[in-house]
């Protein structure tokens, strides 16, 4: 991959991470993600955020900026809007390489660089309102967005041009290949990117959507041409979809969310699964769409996804030694951690020789504000009555989606 250019003094610095490994250590990335940097060159040159070592990143770093004409030891100055070790992992050795760069970050994020990486020369606190002047007319402006994701995390803007490096905001897993930039890909290719930028929201930035709709706020002002996250993709030709598209995730933390219902379910014998099989008939009569999650089969990154935007929820488990059926409590558990709020829900499930999951279920369901069907529990496998009520409070739910 080489170096591409936004303009003539703005470069696209990108590595594709095609790996098992797991981002954050969490979640799951099949279609792998981008780690991108950015260099802007004035009289003087800066970086804008940097990479880990994963995946020979740092070298597909070095071979861009001699693709971008730049010697890394001649770069004045390292921008860091985020200390993320997967923007800033590689930071000990680069700094080692030019040992005399300035390193900008806001006042929190210049704390992180002494305390993650032990650095303490040439560090430069900055705040909103700031400005950093490379000559011949470009200049860049920083505005502190905290939380999003991380307490010291800013954003930095080039008028000129309109760029905004935005880092973890507006970002998506997937990797980029030879095309960074959102006009060069099909419908087909955005489909996916919209699926994996709302998967990213939901694993990444979720808990903060509050965060998010203030930082949209502080941006409105600007006149931005062009978003530029340090995963996904750079988006010149619709900036503002990237931007709505955040807002409207941000969005669901407390409504509305989008009328449909998302069906979480585990078994252990089968009796569970098969008595759910009535309750989506009943939902299919009234013809709201679902989404459908086997738990622990596929990983709680791809349920959270359909979970946070769906205004439904449904909850299919068997009790299991007297409480929850384990990869269920876990499932919600990252829920609460992630803020999947202000949902109707339902939960229906067997039991063997004793309930008990009920109680451990309402508990843990307390901080997410749910507005609940009453459970329907029952003994082995479901008789015939169980599964025409099953049925019957299915379309009673899916009703009650198609009138939020």
């Amino acid at each position: 991959m080489k170096a591409v250019k936004i303009n003539p003094y703005i470069w696209v610095l990108h590595a594709d991470i095609d790996s098992q490994d797991l981002f954050e250590g969490i979640w799951p990335i099949p279609e792998g993600v981008s780690l991108n940097a950015y260099v802007v060159k004035g009289q003087k040159t800066a970086l804008i955020d940097l990479m880990r070592d994963w995946n020979n990143a740092p070298q597909e770093l070095q071979k861009q900026l001699e693709d971008a004409g730049v010697d890394i030891k001649s770069i004045d100055y390292l921008v860091l809007n985020h200390l993320e070790p997967d923007h800033t992992g590689w930071l000990a050795e680069f700094k080692q390489i030019n040992p005399k760069i300035e390193i900008l970050a806001t006042a929190k994020g210049i704390e992180l660089v002494k305390s993650f990486y032990k650095v303490s020369d040439g560090l430069r606190a900055v705040k909103s309102g700031d400005k950093l002047d490379l000559g011949d007319g470009i200049e860049l402006a920083f505005e502190e967005i905290p939380n999003v994701h991380w307490p010291e995390t800013m954003v930095t803007f080039e008028p000129k041009s309109g760029v905004l490096f935005s880092c973890d905001a507006f970002g998506s897993y997937g990797r980029l290949g030879n095309r960074v930039f959102d006009d060069e890909y099909y419908a087909e290719d955005h489909a996916l990117f919209e699926e994996e930028s709302l998967r990213y929201y939901a694993n990444i930035v979720a808990s903060f959507s509050l965060f998010v709709k203030k930082a949209i706020d502080k941006i409105k002002n600007l006149d931005i041409k062009v978003i530029a996250p340090s995963h996904g993709l750079i988006w010149r030709d619709k900036p503002q979809t990237i931007i709505d598209r955040y807002l409207k995730y941000a969005n669901y933390m407390e409504g509305p969310q989008e009328k449909e219902i998302c069906v979480v379910w585990g078994s252990m014998y089968g009796n569970t699964r098969n008595a759910l099989e009535a309750l989506l008939q009943g939902i299919e009569d009234e013809l709201v769409p679902y989404s459908i999650h086997r738990v622990p089969n596929e990983d709680v990154s791809f349920v959270l996804a359909d979970a946070y935007k769906s205004a439904g929820i449904v909850i299919a488990m068997p009790t299991y030694e007297y409480k929850m059926f384990p990869p269920m409590a876990y499932v919600l558990n990252m829920f609460e951690r992630k803020h999947v709020w202000n949902r109707k829900a339902m939960r229906i499930g067997s039991w063997g020789w004793v309930g008990g999951a009920k109680k451990e279920y309402e508990a843990a369901i307390a901080p997410l504000k749910w507005d609940c069907m009453e459970s329907v529990e029952w003994a082995g496998a479901a008789d015939d009555a169980t599964l025409q009520m099953l049925r019957q409070r299915g379309r009673e739910f899916a009703r009650a989606i198609k009138a939020l």
